[in-house]
């Protein structure tokens, strides 16, 4: 399946935490429960895009670089952000969070866990501290043509917030073609499904990390998903990447 996502032509004339409040939350929390991602139509003005791109070769601003070919990751690179994050990247973070702490509660009641998140992202991330998990997971990833990103998932630790944002900072109409961010779900006894997101530019995909609560006619069982990006045809593209718990 392919989404349509919500899109307007620039936004609004407000600060990032504005943004993030005044979306359509109760459409979004809709559509993680039915699919287990959600577009937000356009976020991120352009020159807050690029300046986020033009950061990568900012090495002071990161803690690490990955070149995925080593690992087996797909193709490609990313670069994890050091703390102090940049104010767009913070904002987006600690804006997000508390909206997507609700919807997390309420994946966990259902899935009969234990796991019981906080109002605020940083008693959030000082339980990541506790256990173990101290270093930053916002990362901006950076695809030229040939590269592409293997399914899988943002796991860091034991602590692990269930959802994640990505935001396209390239434009697909000027700067790209191919790159297409992929969804994959696995629900038990059935074969895997995918969906392909197109987002526009500064626009965020929000999905879940791991796994879902998906309501079955037997009650709740919890559908297992991943996530990628299909390989980049031609430009260069760059997105970044929202993750709320921190890695050990």
């Amino acid at each position: 399946m392919t989404a349509t996502p919500l899109r307007q032509s620039s936004p609004p004339s407000t600060s990032v935490p504005e943004r993030v409040a005044a979306l359509d939350w109760t459409r979004i929390a809709a559509e993680l429960d039915e699919h287990g991602y959600a577009t937000t139509g356009t976020l991120l003005r352009d020159s807050e895009c690029a300046a986020l791109i033009s950061s990568y070769d900012d090495p002071a601003a990161f803690r690490s670089t990955v070149v995925m070919a080593r690992h087996g990751f797909g193709r490609g690179e990313y670069r994890y952000f050091a703390y102090p994050l940049p104010d767009t990247v913070q904002a987006l973070r600690a804006a997000f969070y508390p909206p997507l702490a609700v919807i997390a509660n309420r994946w966990s009641a259902a899935l009969r866990r234990d796991a019981n998140y906080p109002e605020e992202l940083q008693r959030y991330l000082a339980a990541c501290r506790r256990a173990g998990q101290k270093r930053p997971t916002p990362l901006l990833l950076k695809y030229e043509e040939g590269d592409y990103n293997c399914l899988h998932r943002d796991l860091y630790g034991d602590e692990v917030f269930p959802l994640q944002a990505t935001i396209l900072l390239s434009d697909p109409a000027s700067d790209f073609s191919g790159g297409e961010f992929v969804l994959t779900e696995q629900r038990p006894r059935l074969q895997s499904r995918a969906a392909v997101v197109p987002l526009a530019r500064g626009e965020g995909v929000i999905f879940a990390v791991n796994e879902r609560p998906v309501q079955g006619k037997r009650g709740t069982y919890r559908a297992a998903m991943r996530h990628g990006v299909s390989r980049l045809r031609s430009g260069r593209r760059f997105t970044l990447g929202v993750i709320f718990h921190d890695a050990r």
